[in-house]
């Protein structure tokens, strides 16, 4: 096994998705996945704490993008505004292997109740770094906290969208992510 090859953390995420999918996620060991990913067990202890926070590899960095699209937006967006602009810094970093592995980790989530909660923890994550972003702007919390909750749901939908079928694969995601914001835009304003 190599010991210091590029890209073990990536690795390492397909390599458990593929497992969690193949077999189950109770099924699945740590030891299963670090030899899937060609590396050692120590290796896999460096980039995760456990097998279920390979769910949410790279959450502090979408957190973190979706946070700095935020705070860089233009001094006079809307709250919605500011979020779109998180939104699309946030979608420039997904790429081809997280449209490849959409699928099977949809798959692997559904599958098992600790990743459904591992799952929800990371939702809740995303809203609150967005909410939080949007309170330095100044936008009152119930306000803040209502545009980072439709910011998340907006993410998720058009992630999903995104994913699954046959799409070109030069499409990127910001295209679906913000067309699903426009949706819930428009779904929140006929409640009345």
């Amino acid at each position: 096994m190599a010991r210091w090859e590029p890209g073990a953390r990536e690795r390492l995420v397909v390599a458990a998705v593929d497992l969690f999918t193949e077999q189950g996620y109770d099924a699945t060991t740590v030891a299963q996945i670090a030899e899937r990913a060609g590396v050692t067990k120590s290796t896999f202890f460096r980039h995760f704490p456990d097998k279920r926070e390979l769910l949410v590899a790279g959450q502090e960095t979408l957190s973190l993008l979706l946070a700095e699209g935020i705070t860089e937006a233009p001094g006079n967006a809307s709250p919605l505004e500011a979020v779109a602009a998180g939104l699309e810094r946030a979608s420039s970093a997904m790429g081809t292997m997280n449209r490849e592995l959409a699928p099977r980790l949809k798959a692997a989530v559904a599958a098992s109740t600790e990743l459904q909660e591992r799952d929800a923890l990371k939702t809740i994550s995303l809203a609150a770094s967005m909410t939080t972003a949007l309170v330095a702007r100044g936008v009152p919390d119930p306000t803040a906290a209502l545009a980072g909750e439709l910011g998340v749901l907006a993410f998720k939908r058009g992630y999903a969208e995104w994913s699954e079928g046959d799409r070109d694969p030069k499409e990127e995601l910001a295209g679906y992510v913000l067309a699903a914001l426009d949706e819930l835009r428009t779904a929140s304003a006929s409640l009345g």
